[in-house]
């Protein structure tokens, strides 16, 4: 009575460990693109709850906005023709757009847009 062994072969193994490490490397390109538009999108509500945000000159809402950017260790894709601020009945209305591009393999790049907004109204309802 024959035995057959059954699994992966060397080739077969080294194909899944060539796909896992295509997508790890991808992940590893990709991960600080979104931490940096999770630090943005935090940014914008904590300056959503700050008290008087909505009573601030854009001026001054733009640079509480980029010190909190700042403290969150985001790289420089962001400047200051990002950032809009409307005014709003109640407040502002505060919109950054910025687009990203990583090179990912040879001449292959990936590129990442991002749009956040952000209400910065008055929470008391005072004019």
């Amino acid at each position: 009575m024959k035995r057959t062994q059954r699994g992966i072969t060397l080739i077969g193994f080294i194909v899944v460990l060539g796909v896992v490490g295509l997508f790890a490397y991808v992940g590893m390109k990709l991960f600080p693109m979104y931490m940096e538009y999770y630090g943005v999108k935090q940014a914008m509500r904590e300056l959503a709850s700050e008290p008087g945000v909505a009573t601030y000159e854009p001026a001054k809402i733009r640079d509480l906005f980029f010190r909190r950017l700042y403290i969150n260790y985001s790289d420089d894709n962001i400047t200051n023709e990002n950032v809009d601020v409307k005014r709003v009945d109640n407040g502002w209305h505060m919109t950054v757009k910025y687009e990203v591009r990583k090179s990912m393999i040879g001449n292959l790049d990936v590129v990442g847009k991002f749009n956040a907004s952000q209400q910065l109204s008055r929470k008391d309802g005072i004019e």
